[in-house]
């Protein structure tokens, strides 16, 4: 009998540790690359349906102004995983490795910075990171490195989508992997997120973090012939690679959607999806409208990306949040939902947006937001933006009736344009020197990217 009793009691309290494991939540953070603002079907694309994204959205929070840190790939995703703007520990260029003058040893996210794996260990969370790093690619910036117990995926800023060399360099690099034998590519889309429903249910027990880093639809074009019939009635063959892309994309989010609803995990896990920049409009063939710009450059084109968030347990369905966020909020957000307490010495920039996501707390989640990317700095205060660039008159822009960002407004409304400036300006002066460079030119080719026309409406299903 009192064998009986303490083998209950083991059980008892065995069972109380797992439903408190279990009501943490799990965390799926979907990264898309080079997307498109307009190429999604909840953004009203005429030209492609993307349900499963679209699921995300319409299941959870839709957020209508959800910007990212940067307006290119590795800063974004630097800013992105520690919760801090990149550029307050020197990260303001895209990734170079090779620039005289600057140490090596540098060339990647500060060891030093915690990532959201990292943070997510003190709560007992198994972290797996699926796709694409481009955060360095010495050892000391390796993902398993910083925080993460599983990878399977490259290093470098792309890859291609059909296969890799052992020796390869480059987008032809070998992929690599500490849980398994690596398979042949068959299309890395497909791959990625077969990897991601594999992690799912290795660890259906346990709290995960999952980090889905997919490279579609960067560059290079490439996608699979039964895809690309679907659009054959789209003429331009870029545009219809491009839109073959994501249609692929959005299927493996589905996969990895319906793996959480099959494993009994989707009402308790916290998915997150978004873009890791605007589309580069000048080599992908997407399409950013409404917004003006793209990738590279500060304009809204370029920094204002799809962005849901679901976790049926907690979050209603069908919100739209129509105020300023970032995704240097998400990790905030994913600690306070994890139950890992950070305070100020943690020197996170981002907000915890649940409280106002449930509307407990009324006050915009930020009085301003900042960027800075090589030649221009840009800042965002109220419905004011205001962008400095090296060569012309600053541009200020009323975002709340002029969002495609057409009219400037800096010579009608000079007290807010010198106001701005000085914010700016005062910021600037507070950061470190970058800890690299990009090559010097990419400089003339992003201010030129200023002066360029952008398509501000959904083009026809043609």
């Amino acid at each position: 009998m009192n064998k009986l009793i303490i083998v209950c009691l083991l059980v008892f309290g065995l069972g109380e540790k797992l439903i408190a494991q279990n009501q943490k939540p799990n965390i799926v953070l979907i990264l898309a690359d080079d997307l498109g603002y307009a190429d999604l079907s909840i953004h009203g694309s005429k030209q492609i349906q993307t349900p499963f994204i679209d699921r995300i959205a319409r299941e959870g929070v839709h957020f209508s102004q959800g910007y990212v840190s940067a307006p290119v790939c590795s800063p974004s995703r630097a800013g992105l995983l520690t919760g801090k703007n990149q550029v307050s520990f020197g990260y303001d260029n895209n990734l170079s490795e090779k620039q005289r003058g600057f140490d090596p040893e540098f060339a990647g996210l500060p060891v030093e910075e915690k990532t959201i794996a990292d943070r997510l260990k003190a709560a007992g969370y198994v972290s797996g990171l699926i796709g694409k790093w481009h955060l360095g690619s010495q050892d000391q910036f390796h993902p398993l490195n910083r925080g993460f117990d599983e990878f399977w995926g490259y290093l470098g800023g792309g890859h291609n989508y059909f296969r890799s060399d052992p020796n390869g360099v480059g987008y032809l690099s070998p992929l690599s992997s500490n849980i398994k034998t690596l398979q042949t590519i068959s299309y890395l889309t497909d791959d990625k997120g077969d990897e991601c429903v594999d992690f799912i249910k290795r660890h259906k027990g346990n709290p995960f973090f999952l980090y889905a880093s997919f490279n579609a639809p960067h560059a290079p074009l490439q996608a699979l012939e039964d895809d690309l019939d679907l659009f054959s009635h789209i003429g331009d063959l870029e545009r219809r690679t491009y839109l073959a892309m994501v249609y692929r994309l959005d299927l493996n989010v589905g996969k990895i959607l319906q793996a959480l609803e099959s494993e009994g995990l989707e009402e308790n896990t916290l998915v997150i999806f978004l873009s890791d920049n605007g589309g580069p409009v000048d080599s992908n063939a997407s399409i950013n409208a409404p917004f003006n710009g793209q990738k590279g450059i500060l304009l809204e084109g370029g920094l204002r990306v799809p962005f849901f968030i679901k976790w049926p347990k907690q979050i209603p369905a069908g919100v739209r949040f129509d105020r300023a966020i970032s995704s240097l909020d998400l990790m905030p957000t994913f600690l306070a939902a994890a139950g890992v307490d950070f305070d100020e010495s943690a020197g996170l920039e981002g907000r915890n947006l649940l409280p106002y996501i449930l509307g407990q707390e009324l006050t915009p989640p930020h009085p301003s937001l900042k960027w800075r990317f090589t030649i221009s700095a840009g800042i965002l205060e109220a419905q004011w933006k205001l962008i400095r660039l090296p060569d012309r008159l600053p541009l200020l822009f009323d975002l709340s009736n002029d969002s495609s960002e057409q009219n400037n407004l800096a010579l009608k409304y000079p007290e807010i344009t010198i106001d701005l400036l000085k914010k700016l300006g005062d910021w600037d002066l507070s950061l470190p020197h970058p800890l690299f460079l990009e090559g010097a030119s990419w400089k003339v080719q992003q201010r030129d990217l200023y002066d360029q026309n952008y398509q501000l409406s959904q083009p026809e299903n043609k």
